[in-house]
C-alpha cells in the first residue's frame, strides 16, 4: 500500500472541509427548519403578494419626495459652508481671522488699533467642524465698539464673538479697554481629534 505525500494529505483535508461545508449549506437550505424560514420570506397566497406589492409601491412613491428634501438640505448646507474659514492649517485659519479683525478695525473712523493678539485653543465645534479662537485687545469709544461688533456679525464668514470683556479706559477721551475673543468655524480636518 502506498503512503500519501504531504501535498495529497493537504488536498484530502481541503476536500473533506469543502464536503463538510457543503453538507451544512445543504442541511440549512433543505432541512424543514430552513424551509420554514424560506416559506415565511415568500408570501404564499395572492392576497399576501398583493399586500406586499402595495407596500413596495408606497415606499417607492416616497422616494422622489425624499430625494427633493435631500437636494434642498444639501444646497442649504453648501450655502452655509461657504462661510467656513478655509486654510491648510489651523494657524493659517487663525491668521485669517486676525486679518478680518484688523480690516474691521481699520474700517472704523477713527480706526481701531489692535494692541495685542492672542491665539487661543483650536476646539471641536459639534461633530463636524472645528473652531479657531483668537483674542484681541483694543482701546476704543463705545460707539466704535458697537459698530465693530455689528460689522463682525454682518461678515459672510462663520465668525462670532465668544467672549467680551470691557473695562473703563481714559475717562477724558471716554474710551474703553476691550478684550474680544472671536471664534472662526473651520472644517473638521483642522479640529483636534477627540481624545487628543
Amino acid at each position: 500500500m502506498r503512503t500519501l505525500e504531504p501535498r495529497e494529505k493537504k488536498a484530502l483535508i481541503a476536500l473533506s472541509a469543502a464536503l463538510a461545508l457543503a453538507a451544512v449549506v445543504f442541511a440549512y437550505e433543505f432541512w424543514p427548519a430552513g424551509s420554514a424560514v424560506a416559506a415565511d420570506a415568500i408570501p404564499q397566497s395572492v392576497p399576501q403578494m398583493e399586500q406586499r406589492l402595495a407596500k413596495v409601491r408606497e415606499i417607492a412613491a416616497t422616494v422622489p419626495g425624499k430625494q427633493e428634501i435631500l437636494k434642498r438640505v444639501a444646497a442649504d448646507l453648501e450655502t452655509r459652508e461657504k462661510g467656513l474659514i478655509r486654510a491648510e492649517t489651523a494657524q493659517q485659519a487663525q491668521a485669517q481671522v486676525i486679518t478680518i479683525l484688523r480690516g474691521l478695525g481699520a474700517a472704523e473712523a477713527p480706526p481701531i488699533e489692535i494692541r495685542a493678539t492672542e491665539l487661543g485653543a483650536i476646539t471641536t465645534f459639534g461633530d463636524d467642524y472645528g473652531a479657531v479662537n483668537v483674542s484681541i485687545q483694543v482701546e476704543c469709544r463705545i460707539e466704535q465698539l458697537l459698530n465693530f461688533l455689528a460689522a463682525l456679525a454682518a461678515r459672510p464668514e462663520l465668525i462670532a464673538t465668544r467672549d467680551l470683556r470691557v473695562i473703563a479706559g481714559d475717562p477724558k477721551q471716554k474710551t474703553l479697554n476691550v478684550r474680544i475673543t472671536v471664534a472662526g468655524i473651520v472644517p473638521k480636518s483642522l479640529a483636534p481629534k477627540k481624545g487628543a
